[in-house]
């Protein structure tokens, strides 16, 4: 199969029409400072446990400055390229979803009156308006996915809805996308072009900086900005078209939704069944999956109860259990299940793949299953018909 390219934005059009500002690095906390006085909890990439994460960031000195990831099949490693620059990596473990999916929330809670009554009432917390800085491209197509999901009429997730109004981000143009990207594929990288407040663009000396939301101007207004000049915004051209040229991996072309589910009975499901250990972690760390569990955490009095919702996985034999019997007994049925949801039938049910082409998947599989792979086995067998 050959490498499946996307009509996509054109790297010159990133910078098309947008007011070319300048932001000099030893400037940059000016602009951390300014969210946090604007009522924004600020959270970025901090280097923790030998992995590049979100956390809380009141500093620049938090940043990972000089860092980035060498990425591989089920291979994650921080090294030092030794430059000033804080954002010269591909992604870590996170994206946005943990911040407006937690990994756990109450929904709602009961309780037993003192003449044995049952009352419920919802539980509704209110975020705190919340600013992310390192937001990549891959992980706004995934936001668009859950948006559609979440906030879809008649009946939107409050409890999404809510911290998705808080919430204000911070992107960044992808430069050093690691060997796992493959977001030109999916048509989603590695320039952020829409979904973001404010984006930047790394370079050695400073960051080109424009705004996306009238929110993003506001917090423009108040930074010490020059205007860019055009060797600026020709070195940014250059990284990112060089970001394009070193992705090596790719989706199989074709119509997938087709493919995959005309082709359930294919071998190659067996083989990646034998190597898959059913641990979740690629949907962990999925910034689209959203497959949760709805659970009752009883008080140990027994007055009150909580009902939880909590991240699942289409890997667990509770996924396909209805009334008591599983309809997707074993590792070969889960994963085709995953594969041909996440590749196949998220084009019918929301008008694109399931996938942006981040690439966590791949690194974070302890055996090092590479989806592109195993999809374009199956593709390549269906091609040669």
């Amino acid at each position: 199969m050959g490498r499946r390219i996307l009509p996509g934005v054109d790297v010159d059009d990133v910078f098309k029409d947008l007011e070319r500002y300048f932001l000099p690095r030893q400037n940059f906390q000016s602009f951390i400072d300014q969210l946090i006085l604007q009522g924004f909890d600020c959270v970025g990439p901090v280097m923790r446990d030998e992995a590049i994460i979100f956390d809380r960031l009141d500093t620049v000195s938090e940043l990972p400055q000089g860092a980035y990831d060498r990425q591989a099949p089920g291979y994650y490693r921080l090294e030092s390229s030794g430059d000033a620059r804080w954002f010269s990596w591909a992604n870590g473990p996170q994206a946005l979803k943990p911040y407006l999916f937690p990994s756990r929330e109450v929904l709602w809670e009961g309780t037993v009156d003192e003449n044995g009554g049952l009352s419920f009432k919802e539980r509704i917390v209110e975020p705190k308006p919340l600013a992310v800085l390192g937001v990549r491209a891959c992980d706004l197509a995934a936001l668009a996915i859950h948006d559609a999901h979440f906030l879809k009429e008649p009946s939107p997730d409050v409890h999404y809805a809510r911290r998705r109004e808080q919430l204000f981000i911070v992107a960044v143009h992808c430069s050093h996308p690691a060997s796992t990207c493959f977001c030109v594929s999916t048509g989603d990288g590695p320039a952020a072009t829409g979904g973001y407040d404010i984006a930047l663009a790394e370079l050695d000396e400073g960051f080109i900086i424009d705004a996306g939301s009238d929110r993003g101007k506001l917090i423009l207004d108040q930074l010490p900005l020059l205007e860019a000049d055009e060797a600026q915004l020709d070195q940014t051209r250059r990284e990112l078209d060089a970001a394009v040229a070193v992705q090596t991996r790719a989706l199989p072309e074709g119509p997938l939704n087709r493919i995959l589910f005309e082709n359930l009975d294919h071998p190659r499901w067996d083989d990646v069944a034998e190597r898959c250990l059913a641990c979740g972690n690629c949907t962990s760390v999925c910034p689209t999956c959203f497959c949760a569990s709805e659970n009752e955490v009883p008080s140990l009095d027994g007055q009150t109860s909580e009902h939880c919702r909590e991240w699942s996985s289409c890997f667990t034999q509770g996924h396909s259990s209805i009334s008591g019997h599983v309809i997707r007994p074993d590792i070969r049925t889960r994963y085709r299940q995953w594969l041909t949801h996440k590749l196949g039938s998220w084009i019918d049910q929301y008008g694109r793949s399931g996938c942006v082409g981040c690439g966590r998947c791949i690194a974070w599989c302890p055996v090092g299953i590479d989806l592109t792979e195993e999809a374009a086995a199956i593709c390549k067998d269906a091609s040669d018909e």
